[in-house]
């Protein structure tokens, strides 16, 4: 299918995904902050399954994209709870690809249905960066912009405009992993670029240190920025995802 469909929420907001069927685990791709299922990874996996004969699905985060959603009420523990939703909405076994941010909420899901995933290919990703990355990399006067008056106003090259809010940063302190152990049985296959200045690549080291349960494998890829979506970058992830399916 190539249609855009929507899982209908609870509380009325609806997001939107596009799948391809095939046989196997569903490869579910997450995203990251601000981004789309429009995404260069996002489409080569799609593109990879249908070549491939995968089960693919691609979706946008609450209030990202095509999902519906007020910015201001989007948190960690929504972009979770959506993931969560939206695994349930499928049947079989997943195998989740996190991008970044897609990253913690891949990890989150999959101590939320253990036994729904197979494995995890995660890119770059950023597990607790609302704490230990992004707060500590704003300017003083937006941080006291966000204590005062409840949020403040960036712009950000790539990302765009958008407001950073104060709910934002709390709430996902009930979502944190590198506190303590991450007993995830399934495999992990994480590909870090060494050149990334959004999310360092000893950011990995930690994660790999606190995940206790199963195979961890940990790829620095030479000269690989944040993106990782190089003609090699995207070979190199679809080649991930297939090995994990086996």
């Amino acid at each position: 299918m190539t249609d855009i469909q929507h899982l209908s929420r609870p509380d009325g907001e609806t997001l939107a995904f596009k799948r391809v069927d095939g046989e196997g685990p569903t490869v579910v791709w997450i995203g990251g902050f601000r981004s789309d299922m429009e995404g260069t990874k996002a489409v080569a996996l799609d593109g990879a399954a249908r070549a491939r004969g995968w089960n693919y699905v691609r979706y946008d985060h609450f209030a990202h994209g095509r999902s519906s959603g007020d910015w201001r009420r989007a948190t960690i523990g929504r972009w979770r709870e959506d993931a969560v939703a939206l695994v349930d909405s499928l049947e079989g076994p997943v195998l989740p690809v996190g991008s970044s941010m897609g990253g913690w909420v891949a990890l989150l899901l999959a101590l939320a249905r253990p036994e729904r995933v197979k494995g995890l290919v995660l890119v770059n990703p950023a597990q607790d960066f609302t704490q230990r990355l992004m707060w500590p990399g704003l300017a003083d006067h937006e941080r006291q912009a966000i204590l005062r008056e409840g949020e403040t106003l960036i712009v950000e090259e790539g990302l765009g405009e958008y407001v950073l809010t104060r709910r934002l940063f709390e709430e996902a302190r009930d979502w944190l992993l590198l506190d303590g152990a991450i007993d995830i049985a399934a495999p992990v296959h994480v590909l870090q670029g060494r050149d990334d200045d959004v999310v360092p690549w000893r950011h990995q080291v930690e994660l790999v240190e606190r995940l206790t349960g199963g195979d961890v494998r940990l790829d620095l890829i030479a000269g690989g920025d944040h993106r990782l979506s190089t003609p090699a970058d995207l070979d190199r992830l679809v080649a991930a995802v297939e090995a994990m399916r086996a």
